[in-house]
């Protein structure tokens, strides 16, 4: 059994001790479940990174919606290719206000159903922000650019905005994708169902950076090794917290060394 329940006031207490600020800028990736027992679960665990954050702050969540994408590039489960018409012609577009996010926990999708949130619209790597500079953040986000220069996560980047890995390790740090764009990156077919600007359902395909979060690990290592990093626990949770800028540069130069780039 944990040693005390998780409230909204410990979880925002440890998350003060740790470094996060008023007004800070924050992309958050996190597991409810590496908290401890947490009363009010992922409702009180957003509400406690609003009251640190403040009315200046914004906090940043992705939104990625996985499942609308190319089926023959699906392996967790695959799917017989005689599916794949049948999904290229049903899946439901993509829509901003309701289609849910996939596969990043009940925490940041409780961050995109919050009252007053904005979401990017892009029909694979959306993100969602509440918050002050929510809606200049997410304004951006163009369909080859999935986390590259034309993302919501380079806007954070120019925005200065901090990384809280709250108990998830580095295969988790979106933040290392923008330096794909960055070195040479193969690039590959993607597919999915947009609302036309009639609002009409269309599948369309589209050409994008590759990316690869296999040895974001050893990455995330090194780059922890620097001293950038502030770790602590936040309830249960292990949590990171470091500045985005200095992720991707790390990451930049990293990558050369240890990955075969095209």
């Amino acid at each position: 059994m944990p040693d005390r329940p998780q409230t909204r006031a410990t979880i925002a207490a440890d998350l003060a001790a740790l470094g996060l600020r008023p007004g800070d800028t924050v992309l958050a990736h996190a597991s409810l479940s590496s908290f401890g027992w947490v009363c009010g679960g992922a409702v009180a665990v957003v509400q406690a990174l609003l009251d640190v954050l403040g009315s200046e702050g914004t906090l940043v969540v992705p939104a990625q919606t996985m499942g609308n994408s190319e089926p023959r590039h699906w392996t967790s489960p695959p799917v017989p290719e005689e599916w794949w018409p049948v999904i290229r012609k049903s899946m439901p577009a993509f829509d901003p206000r309701i289609t849910p996010s996939w596969g990043i926990g009940a925490i940041g999708e409780m961050v995109r159903q919050w009252p007053g949130a904005v979401r990017s619209n892009h029909p694979h790597a959306s993100f969602a922000a509440v918050g002050g500079a929510a809606g200049e953040l997410m304004a951006e986000h163009r369909l080859d650019s999935h986390l590259g220069e034309h993302s919501p996560l380079a806007a954070l980047e120019r925005a200065g905005a901090r990384v809280l890995l709250l108990g998830v390790g580095f295969n988790s740090c979106t933040a290392f994708h923008l330096a794909e764009y960055r070195v040479p990156a193969p690039r590959t077919e993607f597919g999915g169902a947009v609302l036309t600007e009639s609002g009409d359902r269309e599948w369309i395909t589209y050409t994008d950076v590759a990316t690869n979060s296999d040895d974001f690990t050893d990455l995330g290592e090194t780059f922890e090794n620097t001293g950038a990093v502030t770790k602590a626990q936040v309830g249960q949770a292990v949590t990171r917290l470091f500045d985005l800028d200095k992720a991707v540069a790390h990451a930049v130069a990293w990558l050369p060394q240890h990955r075969k780039l095209p």
